[in-house]
């Protein structure tokens, strides 16, 4: 009841008028069918019996004016119907990602298990229409059924009770089949997802070069149609065992209608029930089959809607999956810096142990670089800053205050960040940088500024419309819709700016955190970029990660993490004269650059 409880509150919610019109049209139509079946039995008592008849003008239009409604019914319900299911779709599509937003961590988003129930929450946010649908089925089910089984009592109290005793197995046969129906849809959820995800990658824009070059379309679409058959085999399966117990079940219900119908025919020619009476028995007969069908349909779908509709109402509840303070701090600007004490962290319990007992501050108003081998924990590290998750043991403390007794939207405030994975986003060039602080969204100067500090600010207003252009051709604006393939696509250079431009809208935060700001970068372009976040880093409190050490020498403090832990600690020279993996990195690195610098000049000499 829980379900069905939240169901219609929030139909209620979404559309109250639409949804009074539609029970009010649902209780029409269920009273209208039994009320014709009588209007037609008086009708046709009184043609069969002796003498005029100047008393059939009022049942005649009353007659007429039912069959009239009735026709008109199905259309009315159909027009609420329709814009119940458009009013409700909209709230419920946005009650269920207001309740995605409070996942403030990555912990949901990285779990497919959540996908699987996100993607069918999603598929059934008409749930709640259709569940309402289905109960109206039920309640226009169960009155039309008592309307005519009253009637048909009148006539034979014994074959109404068959009739009766029959429905029982179709009714638990329904049920069964709704329950199982709900229950593959949660199975096939991972197969879905795959044919999905191949789907994807065939019609995806960014994976068309590499499916193209390396011929993978074939090997794609063979998975894809793979994954499909997974799926329609396990449909297929339960669509045939749906198919024969329902024919089964209407057999029974036809042969007991056909002997109705002959016991009827036979009192008729002896003289026991009247021509109105055969008529209405047939209508009776017709009547409960029909609306027996419908209700035990009805509250089959509305237990398959109830079961599809969990998945939403777990989103909706779910707790979130970071914990709030109960008595959330103020988050004090920083002024000494932020220390990372004993901090362990670990995705899961199965998974393996990424940091180890970590130990390292980050002095205010300087310039800290993190770096070591691929996996060492940097970008976990990052994430931890971030309070994307929380450490599994220790703690992280800005100025003495926990991460986790400050409310986490105050926290990310006062942070600015170029993420190693940064968006493209398939918007204009200005929504593209305003995206880092939406309080920029129309402030043309402050996003032309921050486009300048990120060297991208040429590049955007070359566009065919400058800072409006798409940077798309996914889409299209409505004044390119005329002329088709305007959207403008960036190079990966490019698009490695302007992600630095959404954090240069907030470079008066505390901290400003940069993964790998200049890794799609050449040369020229990634000296140019490091000169100047090392203007703007000058008296800030940064963390900058990075492979390329020529761009962290410069650093205050330079972190390097191995196997989960600091392992050493210092500026530039400090670590080369330690002749640790610091220094060994550095020294790779650097004749790495020396052997090609010797290769051009030998070339250049020939």
């Amino acid at each position: 009841m829980g379900r069905l409880g939240g169901a219609a509150r929030l139909v209620w919610r979404a559309a109250p008028p639409q949804l009074l019109g539609y029970l009010a049209n649902t209780v029409l139509a269920a009273g209208l069918p039994v009320l014709l079946a009588w209007l037609l039995k008086g009708v046709l008592d009184t043609l069969a019996g002796p003498g005029p008849h100047h008393d059939l003008a009022w049942p005649a239009a009353a007659l007429a004016l039912a069959g009239l409604v009735t026709a008109l019914s199905p259309h009315a319900g159909e027009y609420l119907g329709t814009e119940l299911d458009r009013r409700v779709s909209l709230h419920a599509q946005n009650e269920l990602f207001t309740a995605v937003e409070r996942f403030s961590g990555l912990s949901r988003f990285e779990d497919p298990v959540f996908h699987d129930r996100l993607r069918l929450a999603q598929r059934t946010t008409t749930s709640p229409s259709r569940i309402v649908d289905a109960v109206c089925g039920v309640g226009r089910g169960a009155l039309t059924l008592i309307g005519f089984l009253g009637s048909l009592a009148l006539i034979s109290l014994p074959f109404t009770a068959v009739l009766l005793v029959a429905a029982v197995p179709m009714l638990v046969v329904e049920l069964r089949l709704a329950r199982r129906r709900a229950a593959l849809q949660w199975t096939l959820g991972p197969t879905e997802r795959w044919e999905q995800f191949y789907s994807d990658l065939l019609s995806n824009p960014y994976a068309a070069k590499e499916v193209r070059l390396f011929g993978l379309a074939g090997f794609l679409r063979g998975r894809m149609n793979a994954e499909q058959r997974i799926a329609n085999r396990a449909l297929r399966q339960l669509d045939r065992r749906e198919f024969w117990v329902r024919a089964l079940l209407s057999v029974l219900s036809a042969s007991l209608s056909a002997a109705g119908l002959v016991w009827a025919i036979r009192m008729a020619g002896r003289g026991q029930v009247t021509v109105g009476d055969v008529s209405m028995f047939v209508a009776a007969v017709a009547g409960v089959q029909v609306a027996l069908n419908g209700l035990v349909g009805s509250i089959s779908s509305t237990g398959y809607e109830l079961s599809m509709f969990g998945h939403y109402m777990e989103v909706l509840h779910a707790e979130s999956d970071l914990p709030s303070p109960e008595r959330p701090l103020a988050l004090p600007p920083l002024r000494h810096g932020i220390e990372l004490r004993d901090v362990w962290f670990r995705y899961s319990d199965q998974h393996p142990w990424v940091l180890r007992g970590v130990n390292l501050f980050i002095p205010s108003g300087r310039s800290t670089a993190l770096v070591g081998h691929n996996g060492a924990g940097k970008s976990t590290l990052v994430k931890l800053l971030c309070r994307f998750y929380d450490p599994t043991r220790g703690a992280i403390l800005w100025d003495g205050v926990d991460l986790r007794e400050v409310p986490v939207d105050e926290l990310r405030e006062r942070m600015s960040a170029v993420f190693q994975d940064f968006m493209n986003y398939d918007f204009s060039a200005a929504d593209n940088i305003a995206v880092g602080d939406l309080g920029a969204v129309g402030d043309q100067e402050r996003l032309e500024t921050a486009a300048r500090w990120a060297g991208v600010h040429g590049t955007l207003t070359a566009l065919p419309a400058g800072y409006a252009t798409l940077l798309t051709r996914m889409f299209l604006s409505e004044s390119e819709r005329q002329e088709p393939g305007a959207g403008v696509m960036l190079s990966g250079g490019q698009w490695q700016r302007l992600a630095l431009a959404r954090a240069f809208l907030r470079t008066d935060r505390d901290v400003m955190i940069l993964d790998e700001p200049s890794a799609g970068l050449d040369a020229e372009a990634e000296h140019d970029v490091h000169d100047r976040l090392r203007k703007l880093r000058d008296g800030a409190t940064s963390l900058l990660i990075s492979h390329r050490l020529g761009a962290v020498r410069d650093a205050d403090l330079i972190a390097v993490l191995s196997d989960g832990v600091v392992a050493e600690l210092g500026d530039h020279a400090e670590l080369l004269g330690a002749g640790g993996l610091y220094a060994r990195l550095f020294t790779l690195q650097a004749s790495g650059y020396q052997a090609e610098g010797s290769a051009f000049q030998v070339q250049g000499e020939t």
